[in-house]
C-alpha cells in the first residue's frame, strides 16, 4: 500500500510508521517543516494547505495529528490549541481527499476514549452515547470533521485509550514511583481505558484491511483501575505504594486535566474489534506494563 500519515513523529506515529515499513508498505509522512526526503511532504494544517495530489492514488490516509493532551497545565489558550490542532489537521486532510483525482480507500482518523466522558459503573461500547467534559467535546468535533468524507471513502474514527508507554502516560507515573511517593489518585477505583503500544499499532494496521467503518474502541480487553495499574508499576519497580492523593488536590493542581485524564472513570470495551476477529497481544494490563518497561530499556 501507499499510505499517507499525519502525526508520524508522535509516539504512536513513529511505532506505526516503523511497522508499516517493515511490512513493505510505502509510507509518506506529512511534516510541518521543509521535507528532507522523498518520504516526506510539507503541509500547513493551520492554514489548511495540502496539495490534493499528495493524497491522490494513496491506498489509505491515517490522521494522528494533534497537540499533546499530556502537556500540563491546560490553560485556556492551550485548550484552544488542543481543539484547533485536531480540527485544522482533520479538515485539511478531508479537503485534500475531496480534491484528489483518485480517492483513497480508507481514512483512519484518530479520536479518543475521552468521547465517553467519565461514566462510573457503565461498560462503554461504540454504541454508548457521548459523555460530557472538554475531551468529550474535542472528540465529538474531531470525529464530525473526519466523517465529512464518509460519503466517498470508508472512514474509521479511532477511539484510543491511554497508550501505556515509557515515553507516554507512564512517564510521570514512573517519576512518582521512583521517588517513592506513588499512591491512589482520588478514590483510585476509577477505570482507566488502557492499551499497549503494540496493540494500538496492530489495531490500526488491522483496520486498514477491515470492512469496519465509524467509531472503533482501541482499548485493552480487560478492565483495570488506576490503583491496580499504579500498584503493579510500584511492584515491578520494587517501590512503595502508599501515599494517597485526594481528588480535590488533583483537581486543584490540574483543573480540567484532572477530571478528564486522572480521575476519569471509563470502562471501555473494544466490542467492534473483538467481533472483527482482532486478537490482542496484551490482554491484561500487567502484560502491557511489562511490555512498556521492556521496550523502554
Amino acid at each position: 500500500m501507499r499510505i499517507v500519515i499525519s502525526g508520524a513523529s508522535g509516539l504512536v506515529g513513529q511505532a506505526l510508521t516503523a511497522e508499516l515499513s517493515t511490512r513493505g508498505h510505502q509510507v509518506v509522512r506529512l511534516v510541518r517543516r521543509p521535507s528532507r526526503s522523498s518520504e516526506e511532504v510539507t503541509w500547513d494544517p493551520a492554514s489548511r494547505r495540502l496539495d490534493p495530489g499528495v493524497i491522490s492514488g494513496a491506498d489509505a490516509v491515517i490522521n494522528l495529528s494533534g497537540a499533546s493532551i499530556g502537556r500540563l497545565p491546560w490553560t485556556r489558550q492551550y485548550k484552544r490549541t488542543i481543539m484547533s490542532s485536531r480540527i485544522d489537521a482533520t479538515s485539511t486532510l478531508v479537503t485534500a481527499i475531496r480534491g484528489a483525482d483518485v480517492t483513497p480507500k480508507v481514512f483512519l482518523s484518530a479520536s479518543a476514549a475521552g468521547y465517553y466522558g467519565s461514566r462510573p459503573g457503565e461498560v462503554l461500547t461504540e454504541d454508548s452515547p457521548r459523555g460530557t467534559g472538554f475531551l468529550s467535546d474535542v472528540a465529538e468535533q474531531w470525529e464530525t470533521a473526519a466523517l465529512r468524507v464518509s460519503d466517498i471513502t470508508r472512514v474509521v474514527t479511532l477511539r484510543s485509550g491511554i497508550v501505556l508507554a515509557v515515553d507516554g502516560v507512564l512517564k510521570p507515573l514512573l517519576r512518582l514511583t521512583r521517588l517513592g511517593v506513588s499512591g491512589p489518585l482520588g478514590g483510585g477505583t476509577q477505570h482507566w481505558p488502557w492499551v499497549s503500544l503494540d496493540d494500538e499499532v496492530a489495531a490500526i494496521v488491522h483496520l486498514l484491511d477491515s470492512d469496519l467503518a465509524g467509531p472503533v474502541n482501541i482499548t485493552g480487553p480487560t478492565p483495570a483501575t488506576a490503583t491496580a495499574l499504579m500498584q503493579y508499576l510500584a511492584k515491578r519497580m520494587r517501590r512503595p505504594f502508599w501515599l494517597p492523593v485526594p481528588a480535590f488536590a488533583v483537581r486543584l493542581l490540574l483543573g480540567d486535566a484532572a477530571k478528564d485524564l486522572l480521575l476519569v472513570d471509563q470502562r471501555t470495551k473494544p466490542e467492534r474489534l473483538f467481533n472483527d476477529g482482532f486478537i490482542f497481544r496484551h490482554g491484561i494490563m500487567e502484560q502491557a506494563v511489562d511490555a512498556a518497561l521492556e521496550r523502554g530499556r
